[in-house]
This record gives C-alpha cells, sequence and structure tokens, in this order.
C-alpha cells in the first residue's frame, strides 16, 4: 500500500479494512472501486460495491463500533482517509433532531446486519445512547403543530407608551404557549424550535390574523386613536418574498390602515443589507412602520443604522438598566440624539421603575415599554383597563 499524508493508493486485491476492525478512518473513495463483504455461517458474502464519489467506513467511525464488514479493493483504487474527529466535530455540532435520526438510522442497520449474518451480541451495539434530548425536541415541535392546528397559542399584548403624553399608543404582540401537560413552555424554547425549520411561518402568519383581528375588535371598542401593534420577523420569515403582501392582504381584508402594523427586526439581522433595504422600501411604499429591534446588543454597526430608513429604534434593556450610572444615563443621552437625527422615534425597553422613566423622559425619548408600563396581557384585559 502507497501512503501519502493525504491520500493513499491501494492495488486491486487489498484489503482496506477487516470486520472487527477498530473504526479509526473512514475514506473518500477518489478512483477504483471496493466491494464490502461479511462472514456468513463460515461463507464470505458480499453486501454490495462502492465507487468513486462514495464514503467507505464512516458509519463504525460516526457510532465508534468496531467494523461491521470488510473493505476490500476490486480495483486499483485511490482513497482520501478522513480521520474520526472530523466526523466526532460535526456530529457534536449538529441538530441534535438531526444527530438523533442518523443514530437511529445506523441502529437499524447494525441490527438488521447482525441479523443477517446471526452476530446477537451485534444487534444491541448502539443501545444506551442517550438521544432522549433529541426525541424530545421532536415531540415539542409535533406538538406545536398540533397546538397551531388547535389555535392553542395565545397572542398577548405588552403595552407601549408615548413618554410626552403618557398614553398608551401602541403594543407589542408576545405569543405564548400554555401546554396541556408541560405547562407554561418558554417562548425562547418553541420559536428557537419554530425558527430551525420552515414552522416559523405558519407561527407568524397565525400571529398576524390574531393580531389583525385585535385590531378590528380595539377599532370597534372605539379606541381612538387605533394604536399600533408591532410583530417581531425572524430571518426565516424575511427569506419569504410573499411575507409584506400576505400582511398587507390581511390587512386589507379588515380595512385596516397599514401604519396600525409595525415589523420588528432584531439588530442581528441588518448585516443583510440588501434585503433589509428592500424590505424597508416595500413597508414604506405601503405605509407600514419598521422599527430596529434590540439595538445595542453585541451586533451594533452604525453602518446599517446611517444607511437603513427604519422608522423607529427599540433601545435595548440593557441600557435601560444602566441609566442610573453616568456612563449608562451618558450613552444613552448620545443614542437618544443620534436617533433624533436620523428622524427616527426611540423606544426604550426594559423599563421598571419611575426613576429611569423620568430619566428617559428628560432625555427626550419617545417611548416607553416594560414592567412599569404594564406586563404582556389578553386583549380582553387590554379592553377592560381602556
Amino acid at each position: 500500500m502507497e501512503f501519502s499524508s493525504t491520500r493513499r493508493s491501494i492495488p486491486a486485491g487489498e484489503i482496506i479494512f477487516a470486520e472487527d476492525d477498530a473504526p479509526t478512518t473512514a475514506f473518500l473513495i477518489e478512483s477504483g472501486r471496493v466491494v464490502i463483504s461479511t462472514v456468513q455461517h463460515g461463507e464470505t458474502r458480499n453486501l454490495g460495491e462502492l465507487g468513486p464519489g462514495s464514503l467507505l467506513g464512516e458509519m463504525a467511525v460516526i457510532d465508534s463500533a468496531p467494523r461491521s464488514a470488510t473493505a476490500r479493493a476490486l480495483t486499483d483504487c485511490v482513497l482520501t482517509p478522513i480521520d474520526r474527529n472530523q466526523f466526532a466535530e460535526r456530529l457534536a455540532s449538529a441538530d441534535p433532531v438531526v444527530r438523533a435520526l442518523l443514530m437511529s438510522q445506523l441502529t437499524r442497520y447494525r441490527s438488521a446486519l447482525a441479523t443477517l449474518t446471526g452476530d446477537a451480541a451485534g444487534s444491541g451495539a448502539m443501545e444506551g445512547r442517550d438521544e432522549s434530548g433529541a426525541f424530545d425536541k421532536i415531540r415539542l415541535e409535533s406538538e406545536l403543530r398540533s397546538a397551531l392546528d388547535r389555535d392553542e397559542l395565545e397572542v398577548r399584548l405588552q403595552p407601549i407608551m408615548q413618554i410626552a403624553t403618557e398614553r398608551i399608543a401602541g403594543y407589542e404582540a408576545l405569543i405564548r404557549w400554555q401546554h396541556p401537560e408541560r405547562g407554561q413552555v418558554s417562548p425562547t424554547e418553541f420559536i428557537r424550535l419554530a425558527e430551525e425549520t420552515s414552522l416559523i411561518v405558519p407561527v407568524g402568519d397565525y400571529v398576524l390574523g390574531r393580531v389583525c383581528d385585535m385590531l378590528v375588535e380595539l377599532r370597534r371598542r372605539g379606541r381612538s386613536p387605533l394604536p399600533f401593534i408591532a410583530l417581531n420577523v425572524s430571518a426565516r420569515q424575511l427569506d419569504d418574498p410573499a411575507l409584506i403582501d400576505r400582511m398587507l392582504a390581511q390587512l386589507a381584508k379588515r380595512s385596516l390602515p397599514a401604519d396600525r402594523l409595525e415589523i420588528e427586526i432584531t439588530e442581528s439581522l441588518v448585516f443583510n443589507h440588501s434585503q433589509i433595504a428592500a424590505l424597508l422600501a416595500r413597508c414604506h411604499s405601503a405605509g407600514m412602520l419598521v422599527a430596529l429591534d434590540d439595538f445595542g446588543t453585541g451586533y451594533s454597526n452604525l453602518g446599517p443604522v446611517l444607511t437603513l430608513d427604519f422608522d423607529r429604534i427599540k433601545l435595548d434593556q440593557g441600557f435601560t438598566r444602566a441609566l442610573g450610572t453616568p456612563r449608562g444615563l451618558a450613552l444613552v443621552r448620545a443614542i437618544v440624539a443620534m436617533t433624533a437625527a436620523l428622524d427616527c422615534e426611540m423606544i426604550a425597553e426594559g423599563v421598571e421603575d419611575p426613576a429611569q422613566l423620568q430619566a428617559l423622559r428628560e432625555l427626550g425619548c419617545d417611548y416607553a415599554q416594560g414592567w412599569l408600563v404594564g406586563k404582556p396581557v389578553s386583549l380582553q384585559e387590554v379592553l377592560e383597563t381602556g
């Protein structure tokens, strides 16, 4: 066998690895053909052939089990070795659901092969691997789909106060899920789960429909001026070219003014400048407002703020909490001045005590949101408080 640092040349007839060998390396077949075989009742049985572009020996490397078959070069072959650590690192960082599905398939393969060869001991080679977290995630995703179908998700409204008038000018829509068995599921958990799949699109449409219905009810109850309601939009939703059209269609269906629906985009998404610029142009042409959410959370870059025409900037609650310090107060003062210079309005998040609100009032901040102003509540509670 000729060996180099990156490739191995193996002559026809040579064994690449044998059954029960330790799984130290997998291979990518660059050229030639390899036969995979196992011994059944004392006789060699060919399981298949692999050619250029195929992976060889990867399953044992992935699940750290001894080789379950023998690989022999049918023709002269050139192989690229792949160290097991390369697989281990990628597998460790993979989505746990994908990892669990892969391990499930490997378990079935091992079991089928053990049955074929009469190796009863080998059938349980992968038993005991704990993938309970991944399977729980699969269950939760399935239950979230069912909750959507059964209208079990609740949309709550957190008030946003115009500081100068102390009037509730709008609300942020926040989704909640009271699971019949798990109880209250953390929004962080199920929203992240939805964002990992295309499920975030129907979740977003669900919230959109509920919010539009809420605006209709507020209008019917004589709420004037009609408050705006802000919706958070994720990266996957932004990739949907029909997103704004669907929003406008829902508004038009109920004869609602477009400026009563506001889109909130987190600061971490503005790196895709052309996409956000196009969305802003589309929203503004229809009369919809767009806010930059979580400003100052670590992705801060003044370039996008200067070049993207946001209507409002939402100051992250960390800055609000720092108002009691000289440095925090100075920084928020500078951000308020910058926001005004850009002809934007500013909403301070996380306002929890009167001193913070007073400081924001003196600095000229436009809006306040937080527990001092109000916690997320149902539409019925909003209507009862007038």
